[in-house]
């Protein structure tokens, strides 16, 4: 069984593209590339990773998708498309010929419209996917889990995957209607979840292992174990986490779990969704 990391990023820092990297998060106010991560994936016992866009231009999938081409522990890439665009489906067929571009992501998290997911023409773009055996990343807060719910109840033969378990509150320690809305989209079965980005949604300086318990067993309780996978959001989690520090809080509690759920979770539930060779 691959172990794989199924969330991770690359970018050259761009003050003005990469303008939410605020102040507070200068530890990731510099490039990171192939060459910083391998050696962290090795040490951990990772055979590969799935490359994330982090910002969207579309100049961004030329960039993952070279670094992909280079590097065979980078096993997929997922990159960012404009789902409003009359162009969209000759851009995905183009794509479709990229044997590492897995899937596509929006940066809904920031839409001033919360909703803006359930706009038909976005629903028209997402629809597109399924022709061509794409996935589809979706980056909400909490607030927007109840339009997830009926975006992914519209579509049910499109694989969709909602990045880190939705950002909870876990630093003001809420936790109620978050897991109340986990638990509906987690109705669905198109929907898996990563179990990532835990550790910026906590208090970056003073976080303790046991404040993400809870929301892992609601993770849990409302998809299971064959509808997670470990990412680690590097290198994002440097505001508040070592690459090290941030796999621990997950390992070690699905330390209880059994050797199956475990690799299930660190590789082949991302090997499956992402079609991973």
């Amino acid at each position: 069984m691959q172990r794989l990391d199924a969330h991770q990023h690359f970018w050259k820092y761009d003050p003005s593209r990469d303008s939410w990297i605020t102040d507070d998060m200068a530890a990731i106010r510099r490039d990171f590339g192939p060459e910083d991560l391998q050696p962290l994936l090795r040490q951990h016992g990772f055979d590969g990773c799935v490359l994330v866009q982090s910002a969207e231009p579309e100049l961004e999938n030329a960039f993952l998708l070279k670094q992909a081409e280079q590097h065979a522990f980078i096993k997929g890439v997922v990159g960012w498309v404009d789902f409003f665009s009359e162009t969209l489906e000759e851009q995905l067929a183009q794509y479709a010929s990229s044997v590492k571009l897995k899937g596509f992501r929006y940066i809904l998290q920031g839409t001033e419209d919360r909703a803006l997911m359930l706009r038909p023409s976005f629903m028209q773009g997402i629809r597109k996917l399924l022709q061509h055996g794409f996935t589809y990343d979706i980056l909400i807060f909490p607030d927007q889990l109840p339009y997830a719910a009926q975006l992914v109840a519209a579509l049910p033969d499109q694989p969709f995957v909602i990045d880190h378990m939705a950002k909870p509150y876990i630093k003001a320690g809420k936790i109620t209607e978050w897991k109340k809305d986990m638990k509906a989209v987690a109705k669905y079965a198109n929907v898996s979840c990563k179990v990532s980005g835990m550790v910026t949604e906590a208090d970056w300086q003073n976080w303790k292992p046991e404040d993400f318990a809870p929301y892992m067993d609601a993770a849990v309780e409302a998809f299971g174990t064959d509808r997670l996978m470990y990412g680690s959001d590097w290198p994002v989690c440097l505001v508040a986490a070592t690459y090290g520090e941030a796999l621990a809080i997950v390992q070690e509690y699905f330390s209880a779990f059994s050797k199956a759920e475990q690799d299930a979770v660190f590789g082949g539930n991302a090997a499956r969704f992402y079609k991973l060779s």
